[in-house]
């Protein structure tokens, strides 16, 4: 039987200011996968037009304690979904090593403008694990089926 339950990750928090540490940083579900990021913005709000993106701080640091995981950070599915504000890069990719501040930018992929309120929930962080490749240059790669085909070259069916 596969289970998606492991041991839990330490990794300590560094609230940077009060909307973070008033907010808190937990699962919104016991079995939520990610920790949701808050808007930790000195204004009320900040507006995002339609087309534009704007890096939000998220008022922490962290430091991974374990070996070999890293921090993920992921659109909210109803700002995704509902209102058109995902993060801006795709995926955000928060390595072990860094301890700055976390930056969420966001991109408004709406047609209109879009607000975000100081302490909203904007994103998801969540802990996976990652490997090194061994990257051994070489001057030919070996033939498959697909080749270099992509983009839909394997067809919609």
């Amino acid at each position: 039987m596969i289970t998606s339950q492991t041991d839990p990750v330490e990794v300590k928090v560094k609230f940077l200011n009060d909307t973070a540490k008033n907010g808190g940083m937990d699962y919104a579900t016991p079995n939520s996968a990610g920790v949701d990021l808050r808007a930790c913005i000195e204004s009320d709000f900040v507006e995002i037009n339609p087309g534009e993106k704007y890096a939000f701080p998220a008022g922490i640091a962290i430091e991974i304690t374990a070996p070999g995981i890293a921090g993920f950070i992921y659109s909210r599915s109803g700002l995704g979904t509902k209102d058109g504000l995902t993060v801006s890069q795709g995926v955000g990719v928060i390595d072990p090593d860094y301890r700055g501040e976390i930056k969420v930018s966001l991109l408004n992929t709406s047609g209109q403008k879009r607000r975000i309120e100081r302490g909203q929930r904007i994103a998801q962080l969540v802990f996976m694990p990652y490997c090194h490749a061994c990257l051994i240059p070489s001057e030919e790669l070996s033939e498959t089926q697909r080749g270099a085909g992509g983009f839909g070259h394997t067809g919609k069916k």
